[in-house]
């Protein structure tokens, strides 16, 4: 357990780090660090599969290659090495989705202090004006983790194929306009003006009913499912149903715009054998996500775009049920050497 120690204290260095920059108290941050035993749920790790074979039954799961060896390069070698394919999904990520600018859910609802004065970016959930009254619009703030807690627990130990590194905040939206802005999105997301027609969006139907009966549609990249559309990559939900729909919304296009900063790569299918490699267009179906906060969804995760109407009820409530936290879980291919 010495690398869930070493987290504790990484965490708790951050934390002092953020303290001697200021932290402000504020009602409207709430969270609680995530606890790694009660709050995560580890059947999602299954299935597994080994050479194509499922080895260990469990749930949903994307197509595997079906391919019994494998070889990658492994120097000082000078000839591929022989392994064996695995695929399995692992618990890598965590997201905050909070209308409250530079408030840390999963650092136990800590809200950096602005020196700057008034902090912009601020989220909201409220109703649209004129003939669209009915419609209600959120905002919605993301912060970005890494997080590979298989590794702190040292579950599957000198496993090459799981990932390996140290917690860290990567990526905090308050800081990036491109999101707080819907039109300045537009310099990394131009092919959003070719979805934007009712003919695009009534195909994210047939994405929402896949995703509700399996895994959402990767040729229909511009839909988010259930919860709507993922263009533009920005914090702006303009059809607002619940909380859980919108932070769940907010959190694909985070992925979908990491993604296309090359920030995010491809870990599935047998290109990812030996190494991660570039995907532009997000790929829904490498994800699945599991509620860590308000209250902790211990018993499934869900793939993109899937509905959150029977597994989100419950799950929004006024003062500490309004910001979410989000474990993500990524299909891994491997080489086993």
């Amino acid at each position: 357990m010495k690398r869930l120690k070493r987290f504790y204290i990484s965490s708790s260095i951050i934390v002092l780090f953020f303290a001697l920059g200021g932290i402000e108290a504020e009602a409207g941050c709430q969270g609680k660090f995530v606890n790694p035993i009660t709050d995560i749920c580890w059947s999602c790790l299954f299935p597994i599969t080994i050479g194509g074979i499922n080895v260990t039954g469990g749930r949903e799961d994307t197509p595997n290659p079906h391919t019994l060896i494998c070889a990658c390069p492994r120097p000082p070698i000078p000839f591929p090495v022989p392994g064996i394919p695995i695929s399995f999904w692992e618990p890598v990520r965590l997201v905050d989705v909070t209308r409250t600018p530079y408030c840390l859910v999963n650092m136990g609802g800590i809200k950096i202090a602005n020196q700057g004065g008034e902090a912009k970016g601020s989220g909201s959930v409220a109703r649209g004006s004129g003939n669209n009254r009915a419609l209600k619009h959120s905002f919605y703030q993301v912060h970005w983790y890494v997080y590979p807690v298989i590794y702190w627990l040292e579950l599957l130990v000198d496993f090459i194929c799981i990932e390996k590194n140290g917690f860290d905040i990567a990526y905090l939206t308050e800081l990036d306009p491109f999101w707080n802005d819907d039109e300045t999105s537009f310099i990394i997301n131009p092919e959003a003006i070719l979805f934007a027609n009712p003919i695009a969006q009534a195909a994210c139907a047939a994405d929402c009913v896949a995703a509700s009966s399996g895994f959402s549609l990767d040729a229909l990249f511009w839909c988010g499912g259930c919860q709507g559309s993922l263009y533009p990559f920005s914090g702006s939900i303009s059809a607002h149903v619940g909380g859980v729909q919108g932070s769940l919304l907010a959190t694909q296009r985070m992925i979908a715009k990491l993604h296309r900063e090359f920030l995010l790569w491809g870990y599935m299918g047998k290109e990812a054998f030996c190494s991660k490699y570039p995907m532009p267009i997000i790929r829904k179906t490498q994800y699945k996500t599991q509620m860590v906060y308000p209250i902790p969804s211990t018993k499934g995760c869900q793939p993109l775009g899937r509905s959150e109407m029977l597994w989100g009820s419950g799950k929004e409530f006024p003062y500490k049920g309004e910001d979410f936290g989000y474990l993500i879980w990524r299909k891994r291919s491997c080489c086993l050497l």
